[in-house]
């Protein structure tokens, strides 16, 4: 993830390996010389964007519920998991397949969330929600994660239910991602910020001992910051993600246990799982 000028001092070095991580030296190997003889379509700029894309996405606060989240006039206190899929090599090589990103770090995300249901207004039942993920150091990286919610749901008698939720979420990253050219070079620390806002449409349908499966599409604009510590570059994000995202999912309400999971996906990006353990109180 560095700037496109420097590639054009690195790509002639062909079979390149320092900056390598031994695991993807087969498959960097290979694309350089691809890139060499012409028949390769990597490109330096995608490769940047997509990781830059890639943690903004996979850090989103999506619903992890369904259109009416608690009962009218109560809250719970939950804890979200958010699986983080590790990267292969065709993603975490940059430079011309020269040199490999750190982005393996953090397998999850844990996330602590509360969610207030507030008093019915009609048929409509307005909520609220919040994640914060404190500034603590886990797997070598050290990350303040800020995450809102609102919106609101209706229920009908059948059991079927729909809503709309906006959401936005904050993150700070702050860790050694962008690796050394050589094994020689000193590592340096490197800042990440990333932003994600959008909308959700859910639908849902509660049948018998509290069984909620829900569906929900919306659209998710993120935003992008790096800076690399070894050279003092910022990593420009010419494309950052604008589009559909989506969620399907199964909230399980137990007397005072709230469980959900679901998978979450923005196309192209990130497909993932997420689990949420709660109590309402």
């Amino acid at each position: 993830m560095i700037n496109l000028l420097l590639l054009l001092g690195t790509t002639a070095q062909a079979a390149n390996l320092n900056g390598v991580d031994e695991d993807c030296f087969e498959y960097a190997t290979q694309l350089q010389k691809d890139i060499a003889d012409g028949s390769s379509d990597y490109d330096e700029q995608s490769q940047q964007d997509f990781l830059l894309n890639y943690f903004a996405m996979a850090t989103t606060m999506s619903p992890l519920h369904s259109a009416v989240p608690n009962p009218a006039g109560s809250g719970s206190i939950n804890l979200e998991l958010a699986a983080i899929p590790f990267l292969g090599c065709d993603r975490r090589l940059v430079l011309g397949g020269t040199k490999t990103e750190d982005t393996n770090k953090a397998p999850i995300l844990p996330r602590p969330r509360l969610l207030f249901s507030f008093n019915e207004l009609g048929k409509v039942v307005p909520y609220a929600g919040i994640g914060y993920v404190p500034p603590v150091t886990v797997f070598g990286t050290r990350n303040v994660i800020v995450g809102i919610e609102t919106g609101f749901g209706v229920q009908s008698e059948t059991g079927f239910e729909w809503g709309m939720r906006y959401h936005a979420t904050l993150m700070k990253t702050i860790a050694e991602i962008a690796t050394p050219f050589t094994s020689e070079d000193p590592e340096e620390l490197d800042f990440y910020m990333g932003s994600t806002f959008g909308i959700d449409a859910i639908v849902g349908h509660e049948f018998k001992e509290g069984l909620k499966p829900y569906m929900a599409v919306g659209f998710t604009d993120a935003s992008t910051f790096f800076y690399i510590g070894d050279d003092a570059v910022v990593g420009n994000n010419e494309s950052p993600y604008a589009s559909f995202t989506g969620s399907l999912g199964l909230q399980w309400t137990l007397d005072k246990l709230d469980l959900a999971g679901e998978f979450y996906t923005a196309p192209g990006v990130i497909y993932t799982g997420r689990v949420r353990m709660g109590f309402i109180l």
